[in-house]
């Protein structure tokens, strides 16, 4: 009965992971844009990730830029994201990934070439 009960609660560990909101943020971007331009228009909810796996320990380390202009980059017209959740995520005991997940809808700038067909 014990070793059934340590086995479960190893294999509970092992599965288990912990994902932590960490920031809530209006409007985010990592990209250089004009901020006047008053073409702006609300694009479709996108996420963006930047994970690694964990082997006993991280084989990188998960970084928040990247996972916002992953995001962004889903439309080559988006300029940056709004409504913007920032969650890390911790799915590993020993086995598993870390990373950053930025969530938002795009800010797609009509004004710049090529994206005047989106007005």
């Amino acid at each position: 009965m014990k070793k059934a009960l340590i086995t479960v609660m190893l294999g509970a560990m092992l599965a288990s992971g912990c994902s932590v909101r960490v920031a809530d943020m209006t409007v985010a971007s990592t990209k250089n844009y004009n901020i006047n331009s008053g073409m702006f228009i609300k694009g479709p909810r996108v996420t963006g990730e930047d994970k690694y796996p964990v082997i006993l320990f991280p084989l990188g380390i998960p970084n928040m830029k990247t996972a916002v202009d992953r995001a962004i980059e889903k439309d080559k017209c988006a300029v940056a994201l709004s409504d913007l959740v920032i969650t890390q995520l911790n799915h590993s005991f020993l086995i598993g990934s870390i990373g950053v997940r930025a969530e938002g809808n795009l800010v797609i700038d009509a004004g710049q070439p090529g994206c005047d067909r989106r007005r």
